[in-house]
């Protein structure tokens, strides 16, 4: 059964429009730990990249087999997304992205795919006087 309406396809699809080049989802998924989970979230992102395949990209990694890319993704635990685009900007989701943060995966995609974040002047002026390495944790839980 597929996670999105015909709907929500048109929808995304339509988001996708704004993609300003390739971006690759890197899945990490283990069928031992967290197997139903970790299928859910691989479906779901194999149906947005089947949404714009000319643009993204899937790649499914298992973090027990391929633990070096995991540990230089900072990945430790499934499911979890990394969003490459332009380059790594270190956007990562653990667990589903599922009910409101889905919309948080498509966004990340599009600011990803070209590197701009549309970010005020005065606000990447006050980020770039930081001074050490931030690490900013989205919580959620089902809706």
């Amino acid at each position: 059964m597929p996670f999105l309406s015909d709907q929500d396809q048109d929808a995304v699809r339509k988001e996708l429009e704004k993609l300003a080049g390739p971006v690759k989802l890197v899945v990490f998924s283990q069928e031992l730990d967290q197997a139903e989970l970790c299928r859910q979230n691989e479906q779901l992102v194999r149906e947005v990249a089947g949404l714009a395949p000319e643009q993204v990209s899937v790649e499914v990694l298992n973090p027990a087999i391929d633990r070096e890319r995991a540990a230089a993704y900072g990945i430790d635990r499934v499911p979890a997304i990394v969003v490459e685009g332009a380059r790594d900007y270190g956007i990562r989701f653990l667990g589903i992205p599922s009910g409101y943060e889905f919309s948080n995966l498509i966004d990340s995609m599009i600011v990803s795919s070209s590197g701009r974040t549309g970010l005020s002047a005065e606000t990447q002026e006050a980020l770039a006087g930081l001074t050490t390495d931030i690490d900013i944790k989205v919580f959620s839980t089902p809706t």
